[in-house]
């Protein structure tokens, strides 16, 4: 029975990876941060670990427990929303840890384990990385750098026969936008000098929910790539996914940041 480890499965994009990949036949590894997270997916039938993708102490005896792996899956992450100056470098910090450094850190913990299998690293990244757009500046930028890292690890690892395959979504049914509402709650305040605009902050926390594609549907999707006996380099899933990159490439920059600046209430002086 092949073996796949999935990390953030309390809820989303996660757990219906984690669903899916069960479903298949797969020996599902299901990470979760919070005790009450481990307990439910536990009792939903997977190997339940709690585990801080940025704790490296923990990384290691995860290594030690699977001993070999065939598909890694780097989910885990969040969108920090907000003008970049208001999260300033904190922010920005915060939000590399969890959507950048942690998928090297888990790779690199697990990396003996893949290679014993030939496995294959999948780094769910984001069109946000492509298409970037105002008041999401730390979130574009985590994912940007998840492309990047994917096409290095790709070069990097394939001498061992372990395979990378970036997912770039676009929008998913899933808590994105109610937890992205939150962190940019968390920033707008009457002291922001975006302080006028702070519904067009809100707006952009709720553009992940853009007419989205179901979770299961997109699971579905990366499992049947997962599967391919040559899976591909790219997978883009979910609305949005193919339109808004085509959107990046095609327009002027300057055309494009008109835009984006008209649509989220940039176009005024303050």
């Amino acid at each position: 029975m092949p073996n796949v480890l999935i990390t953030g499965c309390s809820s989303g994009i996660g757990r219906a990876l984690a669903d899916t990949f069960k479903s298949a036949g797969y020996d599902v590894w299901a990470s979760a941060r919070r005790d009450d997270d481990v307990a439910a997916l536990t009792a939903a039938g997977f190997t339940a670990v709690q585990l801080d993708v940025n704790d490296s102490v923990a990384l290691r005896q995860l290594a030690e427990q699977l001993g070999e792996l065939d598909v890694l899956i780097n989910n885990a992450g969040y969108g920090a929303m907000g003008p970049l100056l208001d999260g300033g470098t904190q922010a920005m910090q915060q939000q590399f840890e969890t959507n950048v450094f942690a998928i090297v850190g888990v790779t690199q913990a697990l990396f003996p384990a893949l290679r014993q299998r030939q496995g294959l690293v999948v780094n769910i990244g984001s069109v946000s990385g492509v298409l970037v757009t105002p008041f999401a500046g730390a979130y574009c930028a985590s994912k940007a750098a998840v492309h990047a890292l994917s096409d290095a690890l790709r070069m990097e690892l394939a001498p061992f026969g372990v395979r990378v395959m970036e997912v770039q979504p676009g929008a998913i049914d899933t808590h994105f936008a109610k937890n992205a509402g939150t962190q940019a709650e968390l920033l707008i305040n009457p002291q922001s000098p975006w302080w006028p605009m702070r519904e067009s902050i809100r707006a952009r926390s709720q553009a992940s929910q853009d007419k989205p594609t179901p979770a299961v549907v997109f699971a579905a999707e990366v499992l049947k790539a997962v599967q391919q006996q040559s899976p591909p380099r790219l997978l883009r899933s979910g609305n949005g996914s193919w339109a808004l990159p085509l959107m990046a490439a095609l327009l002027p920059k300057g055309v494009l940041e008109k835009v984006l600046m008209k649509r989220f209430g940039l176009n005024k002086t303050l």
